[in-house]
């Protein structure tokens, strides 16, 4: 059988992601099939979008070849099952990259004779301290570890535990954050010498790149400082609820401004366990979409919690059908509503679900190591239709996710 020598063995033997073998899984069963030799569809799911590419009957070489050159005249992100948008995706980020390259190729010190000379590195970084002191308010927002544990005392459920080790991570971050902006100034007024560390943060500030050791300490990013800023804003602003009064619950969390997300759908899983005595391994995830956004949510749920900050890549969320179907034109990212995560019995029989995609969920646009969990949205559509698209929810998208503002009440 083709389809398991080059999926088991050749290629596929060298898989060693799960997701990546569904991927390889699902593209072999749309090629390698009986219709193959008799004028298949080559490209997926393409039906009524005007493009088309067959595989020829029985032909000699030398007509297979010409057939691909005359059939395959322009290359399409519908040839690989995906939507025109990846395209335009694919341009901008190569735009991006030409444009951050030319910004790190130009000189970083800037001399003006006329007013007695000046470093615009310098300026750029008292811009930043000026932004964090007076905007952002770090040294203010940065959480008390000795009177968030005061309040909360011995006692604590899973949730309490989450949101007091993301106040433990921000805690850290801010500390080093402050001083090593402290020692920059000190440096600047002569009190300390200039080191490559301080040089390299200097560096990082001028090019609007998160610096390195702010980086290891803080939550998987893929944007520039000014916009990392403006996300550390948002995220603090959730964990101050949190540090007010810990023993609140909040009705609706947002998952995307959590550095270890994971850990609180792990919590939802405790939770269950402990109420309704389960093994906790046996317990997965179970998502069900509301149709609510985070702001008319007015009560908790009944079983497991509200969590918002879902956005769909290479699909839309039709919320008037509560389903996934295809993109709009030039709109990347679809707003998904508030989901309701609670912990169910994992299935014996492992049998698939019909009508469901089991969606991939990231931290970040650039998904890979950022994977958090598999989310359940419901489709009319074959789910291979969005493997094969390449479809996943991205917690944190720049420009969208910080739209949406926390109800504190």
């Amino acid at each position: 059988d083709l389809r398991y020598f080059f999926g088991q063995i050749m290629y596929g033997g060298h898989i060693v992601d799960d997701r990546d073998r569904i991927f390889n899984t699902c593209f072999l069963e749309n090629l390698m099939k009986d219709s193959l030799l008799d004028e298949a569809e080559l490209f997926p799911f393409v039906e009524g979008k005007g493009v088309s590419f067959r595989c020829p009957g029985v032909l000699s070489y030398d007509k297979y070849i010409e057939h691909i050159d005359e059939g395959l005249v322009q290359e399409t992100p519908l040839a690989y099952g995906m939507h025109p948008n990846a395209e335009i995706d694919f341009r901008t980020t190569q735009c991006l990259v030409l444009f951050k390259t030319l910004v790190e190729l130009q000189p970083k010190d800037s001399g003006d004779d006329e007013s007695g000379g000046g470093n615009i590195k310098i300026e750029k970084t008292q811009e930043l301290m000026v932004k964090i002191n007076d905007d952002i308010q770090l040294d203010q927002n940065k959480p008390n570890m000795e009177d968030i544990l005061s309040k909360l005392g011995e006692d604590r459920d899973p949730f309490q535990n989450v949101f007091l080790q993301e106040c433990e991570y921000m805690s850290v971050l801010i500390e080093e954050i402050l001083k090593s902006l402290s020692d920059l100034e000190l440096s600047f007024n002569g009190e300390l010498t200039m080191t490559d560390q301080m040089e390299a943060l200097m560096d990082s500030i001028f090019l609007d790149n998160v610096p390195d050791k702010w980086q290891k300490l803080a939550f998987p990013s893929s944007r520039g400082l000014s916009s990392w800023l403006i996300n550390l804003k948002h995220r603090l602003e959730q964990l101050n609820i949190f540090r007010d009064d810990p023993s609140t619950q909040m009705k609706v969390v947002f998952l995307n401004r959590l550095k270890n997300p994971q850990s609180f759908l792990t919590a939802v899983r405790q939770k269950s366990s402990r109420d309704n005595g389960l093994e906790l391994d046996k317990l997965y995830i179970q998502t069900e979409v509301t149709k609510k956004m985070h702001n008319e949510i007015e009560g908790m749920p009944r079983d497991g919690a509200y969590v918002f900050g879902f956005h769909v890549e290479g699909a839309r969320w039709d919320a008037g059908v509560s389903q996934l179907e295809e993109s709009e034109p030039k709109k990347q990212f679809s707003v998904v509503p508030v989901i309701n995560v609670k912990a169910a019995l994992v299935q014996k029989d492992g049998k698939e679900e019909k009508g469901i995609y089991k969606c991939p969920t990231y931290m970040t646009v650039a998904r890979g190591a950022t994977y958090v969990f598999t989310a359940q949205l419901k489709t009319k559509h074959p789910a291979q239709k969005w493997i094969i698209g390449g479809v996943a929810m991205i917690l944190d998208v720049e420009g969208v996710a910080d739209a949406y503002t926390i109800d504190k009440e």
